[in-house]
């Protein structure tokens, strides 16, 4: 059974409220992911840094303030997490239409199954009426954030403390089939693979040599860009799993599903069946939207949704 909080969702909260609320999220993505085709992985990574900590309540998207060290500057989050113009830009419209109706955290939810489904992706029923929280935790961005050079099993227990399971792991994984990471968050596999002096040995000879020249080892070079999918960087595929078989998956908790007889038996599932890749990834999207999430009268509406409501 689902937890009583689902039932004060609805796929039509909005209906009546904020009819225009579809088409100004799918216009106001379609524009942004024109723009900059890495828009449509930068808000999925969004929606699940919001999700994985503390809950999906669009705290990631609060801004720091003197007395308030929010999720943004976060280890994880900072320089890198990218999007927020994108969601401020729809709240913007949305308040025009509807005023004080529609919360940040539901048009991010939106937003993102619009930006995979412009990739190539599947869709996905997002229920709505989710509320905005009114604080965040720098701290617990830093702790509940998985990092990727974490074993698999530290990354899993990471998920199955918010209802998720291994299952999810390895399907939102493949999430890395389109979007780019910087070099600073795979280099050690590179050139100095767990204190050993020497590359990582599951990585393929050609990705490291490859890796290697876009990201030389110094700090210079820690924000270049690589593809997490070297194959198909800009659609939403199943090649992503066909790159970790292959030994050529970007980062090391990609390669690490590989560690774990479940995990690798679905890599290797889905890498030859693409559409039931595409239907376990839309179902695993709805348990990620349902994480820890406010309802009734939990949270607010922001006004803006890079503070609170004063």
């Amino acid at each position: 059974m689902y937890p009583l909080v689902y039932s004060q969702l609805d796929y039509r909260f909005y209906d009546l409220s904020c009819p225009r609320l579809p088409m100004i999220v799918g216009v106001n993505v379609w524009a942004a992911v024109r723009n900059d085709t890495r828009m449509a992985a930068s808000l999925l990574r969004l929606h699940f840094h919001d999700c994985i900590v503390d809950g999906c309540d669009a705290s990631v998207l609060l801004d720091d303030k003197e007395d308030f060290k929010g999720e943004k500057n976060a280890f994880p989050n900072k320089n890198s997490l990218r999007g927020y113009e994108v969601i401020d830009n729809i709240k913007a419209d949305v308040e025009r239409f509807c005023p004080s109706t529609v919360s940040c955290v539901d048009i991010l939810a939106l937003a993102v199954r619009e930006a995979v489904i412009l990739s190539g992706g599947p869709f996905w029923p997002v229920l709505l009426g989710r509320r905005d929280g009114t604080t965040a935790s720098q701290k617990s961005a830093n702790e509940q954030i998985p990092s990727p050079s974490e074993s698999l099993k530290d990354i899993t227990a990471k998920f199955t403390s918010k209802g998720l399971d291994l299952k999810d792991v390895v399907v939102l994984s493949g999430g890395h089939t389109i979007g780019f990471a910087q070099c600073t968050t795979f280099k050690r596999r590179l050139f100095d693979f767990k204190g050993s002096g020497n590359p990582d040995p599951s990585l393929d000879s050609s990705m490291l040599s490859n890796l290697q020249s876009i990201c030389p080892n110094g700090d210079a070079s820690n924000t270049n860009l690589a593809p997490l999918d070297s194959t198909t960087s800009l659609m939403f595929d199943n090649s992503y799993y066909t790159n970790v078989v292959n030994k050529t998956g970007l980062l090391e908790s990609d390669q690490a599903l590989l560690d774990d007889p479940r995990a690798a038996a679905l890599v290797n599932y889905y890498s030859n069946n693409p559409y039931i890749f595409s239907n376990d990834f839309a179902a695993s999207m709805v348990k990620l939207g349902n994480v820890g999430i406010l309802t009734g009268q939990n949270g607010e509406i922001r006004n803006k949704c890079g503070s609170v409501n004063l």
